[in-house]
C-alpha cells in the first residue's frame, strides 16, 4: 500500500464529514439567516432616512428608533384597519345569512318543485355528521394555530431587532467589514454598499409616494360611489399595487369590486374601468418620473424577478427580488464595460438598405427569361445579340 493512501483516504473522510455537517448545519440554520437577509434589507431601506436624521444633529440610534417606531404605528394601524373591516364584512354577513338561505331556499323551490324550508336545512346541517368533524378538528387545531402565531411573533421581532442593529450600527458595520480588506478592495465595498443603499431606498420610497397617489385616488372614486370601508379599501389598493409588481393592481382592485358589487352592479364596473384607466396613466406618466432615478427596470425583468425570488425563498424573495435585481442591475452598469452601437439598420428592427426583399427577389426570376433544354433547336444569335460566327 502506498504511504499516501490512508492520508488521502483519511481527508476524503474529514472532508465529507465536514461537508454533511456544513449541509446540516445550514438546513437547522436557513430559517435565521432568511431573518437576517430581510433585515438587512430592512436595514438598507432605511438607511437614508437615518442618515438625513442624523446628519442634523441627532444620535444615530434614536434615529434609528423613530423611523422605526413609525414603521410599527404605520402597519398596526393598517392591519387594525383590515381587521375592522373584515370583522364588519363578518357581522354583516352572519345578520343577513337567513336572509340569503331563504332566497336560495325559494329560487329552488320555484325551479324544482321541491318543499324546502330554512328550519329544516338549518337542523340538517346543525346536526350533520361533517360539521361535527369539522368543529373536531378545528378544536384540535387551535394549538397549532397558536404556535404559528406565536412564531411569527417571535419572527417579526427577530427581524425588527436585527436589522436595528444594521440601520443603527452602519457606519461601524462598514469600517468592521472594510477593516480585512486592502485598500484597493475597501473603496468597492463601500461603492456597492453605496449602490444598494440608494436602490433598496428609493424603491421603498417612490413605491410609498406611488401608494399614497393611488390609495388617494382610489378612495375618491370608493367616496363618491358610497362604497363601504373606503378608507380601508384606498389603503389596500395603494399598497397591494404597489407592492406586487405587473399584476399588483388587478389584484389590489379585485376586493373593491367585490364590496362594489354588495351595493350595485353597476359601481364595480366602473371601478374596474377607473383601475384600467388608472393602471395606464401610472405606467406611462406616474411611474417612468417617480422611479427614473431610483429602480429602472424593465417590468418583464420585475415580474421574472419576482417569480424567481417567490420560488426561491417564497413570499419573503417576492418582497426583496426587485430591490435585489435592481441593485446588481446598477452594479453591473457601474463596472461592465460598454461599446457604441453600429448603426446598421438592423438594429433597430428594419432590412438592409442594399438587400432587396423577398418578393422582389421572387418577381425578378418569374421575369427571367428561360433557359433553352438539351433538345432545344441551337438560336441563330448569342444570348448577347452576336451572330453564331461572331468573336468567341
Amino acid at each position: 500500500m502506498p504511504r499516501w493512501l490512508p492520508r488521502a483516504m483519511v481527508l476524503a473522510l474529514a472532508l465529507i464529514a465536514c461537508f454533511q455537517l456544513g449541509s446540516w448545519a445550514f438546513h437547522q440554520l436557513t430559517g435565521l439567516l432568511i431573518n437576517i437577509l430581510i433585515a438587512f434589507f430592512l436595514a438598507l431601506a432605511v438607511e437614508p432616512a437615518v442618515s438625513w436624521m442624523a446628519a442634523r444633529g441627532l444620535r444615530r440610534g434614536l434615529a434609528t428608533g423613530i423611523v422605526f417606531l413609525g414603521v410599527v404605528i404605520a402597519s398596526a394601524g393598517f392591519i387594525t384597519m383590515m381587521g375592522s373591516m373584515l370583522a364588519g364584512q363578518i357581522v354583516d354577513m352572519v345578520e343577513d345569512f337567513p336572509d340569503y338561505l331563504d332566497k336560495v331556499i325559494r329560487w329552488i323551490n320555484q325551479n324544482f318543485d321541491t318543499d324546502l324550508s330554512r328550519v329544516e336545512v338549518q337542523d340538517s346541517l346543525i346536526h350533520s355528521d361533517w360539521l361535527r368533524k369539522y368543529v373536531q378538528n378545528s378544536a384540535s387545531g387551535v394549538l397549532d394555530v397558536s404556535a404559528q402565531v406565536l412564531g411569527g411573533l417571535f419572527q417579526l421581532l427577530t427581524i425588527l431587532l436585527f436589522s436595528f442593529y444594521f440601520a443603527a450600527d452602519g457606519p461601524r458595520l462598514r469600517r468592521a467589514l472594510c477593516s480585512v480588506l486592502p485598500p484597493a478592495k475597501q473603496a468597492e465595498v463601500l461603492r456597492a454598499w453605496e449602490i444598494a443603499v440608494n436602490k433598496t431606498g428609493g424603491y421603498l420610497y417612490s413605491r410609498g409616494l406611488m401608494a399614497l397617489i393611488s390609495g388617494i385616488a382610489h378612495y375618491i372614486l370608493l367616496e363618491v360611489l358610497g362604497v363601504p370601508y373606503a378608507p380601508v379599501l384606498a389603503v389596500w389598493v395603494g399598497l397591494v399595487s404597489q407592492f406586487i409588481p405587473t399584476i399588483g393592481t388587478y389584484l389590489a382592485g379585485a376586493l373593491p369590486m367585490l364590496i362594489a358589487f354588495t351595493v350595485d352592479p353597476w359601481y364595480a364596473l366602473w371601478v374596474l374601468v377607473f383601475v384600467v384607466i388608472y393602471q395606464q396613466f401610472e405606467n406611462y406618466v406616474l411611474q417612468p418620473k417617480l422611479t427614473a432615478k431610483s429602480v429602472d427596470i424593465h417590468p418583464a425583468v420585475a415580474f421574472g424577478s419576482v417569480i424567481a425570488g417567490t420560488a426561491l425563498l417564497g413570499a419573503v424573495g417576492a418582497l426583496v427580488a426587485i430591490p435585489a435585481v435592481a441593485t446588481l442591475q446598477a452594479f453591473l452598469g457601474a463596472y461592465v464595460k460598454r461599446y457604441d452601437v453600429t448603426d446598421d439598420p438592423r438594429v433597430h428592427g428594419h432590412h438592409r438598405r442594399g438587400g432587396a426583399p423577398l418578393l422582389a427577389r421572387v418577381r425578378r426570376v418569374l421575369r427571367a427569361p428561360e433557359r433553352p433544354g438539351p433538345d432545344a433547336p441551337p438560336s441563330s444569335a448569342g444570348d448577347d445579340g452576336t451572330p453564331p460566327g461572331g468573336p468567341r
